[in-house]
């Protein structure tokens, strides 16, 4: 260690004025939080079909998803979900409106879908997807769906499909993620 550099060591405990335990600083008492991760993506339209992306990076290469990923500091959800659009799909699109926000505690995400479509109709693979595609309800891949919130949101999206005006939808009854009560 040199003059600039310091030890730094953590022990568990409950923060006075919190109510979980944490990693607290020994030295000087900082508190590290450790709290979910966002992901944004959307349900991006076109002519009745939806862009779906397979996975070029783990977790599940290979399998089908939305375009969807983590936030980045100093984004708005909807941003992100633009960003993660284009790098994924190269897709320019236009958010309509929020379709649901999934808490999957397992994982330490919460996950905000929002309803967009192609703003141009040019698409193709990014460096995090192998391949593009625009699908039709009959042709989704269901069996290679990447995740359960992707199952989630094209179910919840087909329930209100031709609807207008709508609640946003939450995690479905009885799938993990459920609030522990207090």
């Amino acid at each position: 260690m040199n003059s600039r550099t310091q030890a730094v060591d953590f022990r568990r405990e409950i923060p006075e004025g919190d109510t979980h335990e944490r990693d607290v600083c020994t030295t000087c008492g900082f508190v590290h939080y450790v709290n979910p991760k966002i992901v944004t993506g959307s349900i991006v339209r076109h002519q009745g079909k939806i862009l779906l992306c397979r996975r070029a990076i783990e977790p599940r290469v290979g399998f089908w998803t939305l375009p969807a990923g983590f936030m980045e500091v100093g984004e708005t959800a909807e941003q992100a979900a633009m960003r993660e659009a284009f790098e994924e799909a190269n897709a320019k699109i236009v958010i309509d409106r929020l379709l649901a926000v999934y808490t999957i505690p397992r994982i330490a995400q919460v996950q905000i879908m929002y309803l967009a479509h192609l703003d141009e109709e040019t698409f193709s693979a990014g460096p995090e997807s192998l391949e593009v595609n625009l699908a039709g309800w009959d042709e989704i891949p269901w069996d290679e769906l990447a995740f359960p919130s992707v199952h989630w949101a094209l179910q919840q999206y087909r329930s209100i499909e031709c609807v207008t005006d709508f609640a946003p939808f939450s995690n479905p009854p009885g799938e993990f993620g459920e609030p522990k009560p207090f």
